[in-house]
């Protein structure tokens, strides 16, 4: 019914846009209003504004219509079933579950007769639901297409309405935008209340412990026989082992990024920049997970064989191989955004500079990076809030010991780490292990926050204006 539905609003747009159009040319080409200056909006105007009144009067009706179609469809089903079943949040899931097998043909071995009974009931409401939605949504659309055909006319102001209704629409993405931003920030707050707060909890720690403690191990004794684990939230150890990743990735792709970028912006032709910098860029697309296994199986083994050659003991998951490999993927990060940044500076600045003697060295020295600092500088934090939020590389190159060490030869974890582990499989958010992982992401989120705005307040010191 989708298909049908949505390949309906496709046809109605193009016959209304093309049937609406044509009428205003139409109007706009005889004497009927003069001169086609004379027409206040442009024919297409007129048909954009036709398209749109039909589209969102049918999408509307789909999202709400089949909500409620959807709901009602299952009350039906339900109706037909044992009323303990009703009752019974499990028993109802399960009970509908195996009514959508029936339909679908999913359904294992021979179904009762009241499951067949209730899966009827589905089908036969679903579709005279679906009817009436579709129904409705013509309906509506037709009002549309006919307001605006009507309306054609000389002193109709088609672009203003269909301006306005865009207008409403950006409004509402918006919102929507920020609203959802609202509720992840309120739902992992609310969580983190209770992981702090909340007495059924065995084993919560205070903000203290979680926020100074040196021990992480979120793990505790399921068995008798499994002895006295100690579990323990402390948040030091993640701090340290995600500052210290990021740190090494910082300090690997600053350097090559700030440089590449200087080099292409300044001293590499136009046809060497025309496939270099493409190229260079390459790698913020390749995915995370290959370059996981890229340090897990690479560069990990090197390093460790180069330590042993010196007498080192390098843990076979270091901090080391994970930071070079973030590193290598943020470089793109900083490149691009400086190359930008560097390019956005006025030539006049480079001109007056070279008429006062400099060199071409002592105008990017004292003159271009000066200029573009600000930019720079967000370019550089961008890329240390990529690299703090990055979870595979370190799974796989870093492992999950949580370990208080600024060693950058032995194993350590970072807080998306350990988030992911504690969300892996089906877990009770009754739990202060599982609660855990959303006080980890609202420190993240809070500092990740910090960074950006020391960010904002360092290219607003150092902005520069232009004419």
């Amino acid at each position: 019914m989708s298909g049908i539905y949505f390949g309906t609003i496709a046809l109605l747009m193009i016959a209304g846009f093309v049937a609406v159009r044509g009428r205003a040319h139409a109007l706009a080409s005889t004497g009927a209003v003069g001169s086609r200056l004379s027409m206040h909006s442009l024919p297409m105007y007129h048909g954009l504004l036709a398209a749109t009144l039909v589209l969102l009067p049918m999408l509307i009706v789909y999202l709400f219509g089949s909500t409620i179609v959807t709901r009602w469809s299952e009350a039906q089903a339900l109706s037909k079933l044992p009323s303990e079943v009703a009752t019974n949040e499990l028993a109802r899931g399960a009970a509908l579950r195996d009514v959508y097998n029936i339909l679908t043909g999913k359904f294992q071995g021979e179904p009762s007769a009241v499951l067949k009974a209730a899966a009827e009931a589905l089908r036969n409401s679903s579709s005279l639901g679906g009817w009436l939605v579709y129904g409705l949504g013509v309906a509506l659309a037709g009002a549309g297409l006919l307001f605006s055909f009507i309306r054609v006319n000389g002193e109709f102001r088609a672009r203003n309405m269909f301006e306005r209704i865009v207008k409403v629409i950006l409004l509402l993405c918006a919102t929507v935008a920020v609203l959802t931003t609202i509720g992840i920030v309120f739902s992992v707050l609310y969580e983190t209340m209770r992981f702090f707060f909340d007495p059924a909890l065995k084993g919560r720690p205070t903000v203290s412990d979680f926020l100074f403690g040196t021990e992480w191990n979120p793990q505790a004794a399921l068995r008798a026989d499994q002895g006295d684990i100690k579990t323990a939230f402390g948040f030091i150890p993640l701090l340290t082992g995600t500052l210290l990743i990021t740190f090494i990735a910082i300090c690997v792709a600053g350097p090559l990024g700030l440089l590449s970028a200087i080099y292409l912006a300044e001293y590499a032709s136009p046809a060497f920049r025309a496939w270099a910098k493409p190229i260079l860029e390459i790698l913020a697309g390749i995915p995370t997970v290959v370059l996981g296994f890229f340090a897990a199986l690479t560069v990990a083994p090197l390093i460790r064989g180069w330590g042993e050659s010196f007498g080192l003991d390098i843990a076979s998951e270091s901090a080391l191989a994970a930071g070079l490999v973030m590193g290598m993927m943020i470089i793109p990060f900083i490149s691009s955004l400086s190359d930008d940044v560097i390019n956005a500076v006025p030539q006049s600045m480079r001109d007056g500079s070279y008429a006062l003697g400099a060199t071409k060295s002592e105008t990017i020295k004292q003159v271009i990076l000066p200029a573009a600092l600000g930019g720079i500088v967000s370019a550089f934090m961008l890329a240390i809030s990529r690299a703090i939020g990055e979870t595979m590389i370190v799974v796989m190159a870093a492992g999950l010991a949580a370990n208080l060490t600024f060693n950058p030869l032995d194993a350590v974890t970072t807080i998306t780490v350990q988030i992911k582990t504690i969300l892996v499989g089906d877990q009770e958010f009754d739990s202060a292990k599982t609660l855990a992982a959303f006080a980890l992401g609202l420190v993240l989120f809070f500092f990740t926050l910090i960074l950006n705005v020391i960010a904002l307040i360092i290219v607003r010191r150092n902005r520069e204006q232009y004419d």
